[in-house]
């Protein structure tokens, strides 16, 4: 059984990259029916975060990648990777290392003052007897032979293990190694697919190696390109690589930014625009790209755009009252979500941009000076009339109110152009609405005969 798993270190927050690596993951779990596991990997004592930790989970909560298994903790088997590391220097398949930091750093400068790659030269290696002070641990790399394998992305990929060095798998405070923890956790929970980014691939000769020395069969392997800014450059904050959630914060669909996400990488024909089901059915490794694939911000925008306009307006409403709430609008109170969102959705790209322009729905108006030059003196008998007519309804419907404009424009001798704009304003406090008869509709009628009534006089 297929059994993929997305590995965070919590150290900041979900970028864009890491969530497109839990997607191919989910999707490929989902795919082949096979188990999804969340693993934090946490180590990194001094830079992961309780905080990062929770933005990690947030993200793919927010994005609907649940996981089957986790999350699990890297800090909470600390105890697993001791007796791991015990067994292995029992076994001679790993040495304790005594070299200071200093013979350390003095024996890379004279490799790079010879221009050979800096490694470790193995002094300890076969060192017999046990030394004083502190020590690392270090694995016991193969110094001949090739580490070979079939990327599923990439292709063969094969390493020299003379370019590979004895890798410290434990330091001197006891702490194990990333390289060292990734591998005892891929073999107890027996993954069968690494999807991950192509800036590991120097890792996976490493680990695979490790993980042979531990009796293990090595998973297949997946390195996906990297995403690059505009630029061609990788990208980073200033091309507006930002956190999961903060796309939330900005008034995306998460539907939206996975549909965006897959694509930057995966390609299925000619197709833009995928259901859920979809991606589980078309979605395949080998389809992958190996090109690094290029963010487009004004694409995600226009994806997040027809989602808000194709979804069903009741799986918007639930995103689109978050960022009401964070606005502080009291949606209890004014027209149903969903209706807004179809009178809106049209207009707006983003959920945030949708609330902003829909406070006028729930909240009061207010009019400044600025207004005043769309109610002159000769309008006041037009509105005060469709006021009257507005309040006289015996149906509150989009018909009806449509009925009240265009008869009072025709009693005034007006064009319903000339009216319209200044009950906008009234209605909205701006110029920019949906058609005037459906912004009537959700304001309702009392609140729609009380803002006229403070421009009528």
């Amino acid at each position: 059984m297929v059994r993929t798993r997305f590995a965070p270190s919590p150290t900041g927050y979900l970028h864009i990259g890491g969530a497109r690596t839990a997607l191919y993951c989910w999707l490929y779990a989902r795919k082949t029916k096979g188990t999804f596991i969340l693993r934090i990997e946490d180590t990194d004592l001094e830079r992961s975060t309780q905080e990062s930790v929770q933005a990690i989970l947030d993200g793919m909560a927010w994005l609907n990648l649940d996981y089957d298994e986790g999350p699990f903790y890297q800090t909470k088997r600390f105890d697993r990777y001791h007796d791991v590391i015990q067994q292995m220097l029992a076994e001679g398949k790993a040495y304790r290392c005594y070299c200071s930091k200093e013979r350390l750093e003095a024996l890379r400068e004279a490799q790079m003052a010879k221009k050979e790659k800096p490694r470790y030269d193995g002094l300890c290696r076969h060192r017999a007897e046990t030394g004083e002070g502190s020590f690392c641990v270090r694995f016991k790399n193969p110094t001949e032979g090739v580490v070979e394998f079939d990327d599923l992305v990439r292709g063969k990929l094969t390493f020299a293990n003379t370019e590979l060095d004895d890798l410290i798998i434990a330091r001197t405070d006891g702490t194990p190694t990333y390289n060292f923890t990734v591998v005892v956790d891929d073999l107890d929970m027996k993954i069968t697919h690494v999807i991950r980014g192509d800036d590991h691939i120097n890792n996976t000769p490493r680990q695979i190696n490790i993980l042979r020395a531990l009796g293990g069969t090595p998973p297949l392997y997946a390195h996906l390109p990297m995403i690059l800014g505009s630029d061609g450059k990788r990208l980073s904050k200033r091309h507006g690589a930002v956190g999961v959630m903060q796309y939330r914060e900005e008034g995306f669909l998460p539907e939206a930014l996975l549909n965006y996400l897959v694509r930057l990488g995966w390609s299925h024909g000619d197709q833009e625009i995928f259901s859920l089901d979809e991606l589980i059915q078309y979605f395949e490794i080998e389809d992958i790209n190996r090109a690094p694939a290029a963010f487009n911000p004004e694409k995600l925008l226009w994806l997040n755009q027809h989602y808000i306009k194709t979804s069903d307006p009741a799986h918007v409403a639930k995103e689109l009252v978050w960022h009401m709430d964070k606005l502080g609008i009291d949606t209890s109170n004014g027209p149903a979500l969903v209706d807004v969102i179809r009178a809106q959705g049209e207009r707006t790209k983003t959920l945030r941009e949708m609330a902003e322009r829909s406070r006028y729905f729930y909240d009061d108006v207010v009019l400044g000076e600025e207004t005043k030059v769309h109610f002159p003196a000769e309008l006041m008998p037009a509105l005060s009339m469709v006021r009257d007519r507005l309040a006289a309804l015996p149906e509150w419907t989009k018909e009806a109110i449509h009925e009240a404009l265009v008869s009072t424009a025709e009693a005034q001798g007006l064009k319903l152009g000339k009216i319209a704009p200044a009950v906008r304003v009234a209605m909205t406090g701006g110029t920019v609405s949906p058609p005037i008869d459906v912004t009537i509709l959700l304001i309702g009628r009392d609140r729609v005969i009380e803002r006229l009534n403070k421009v009528v006089f």
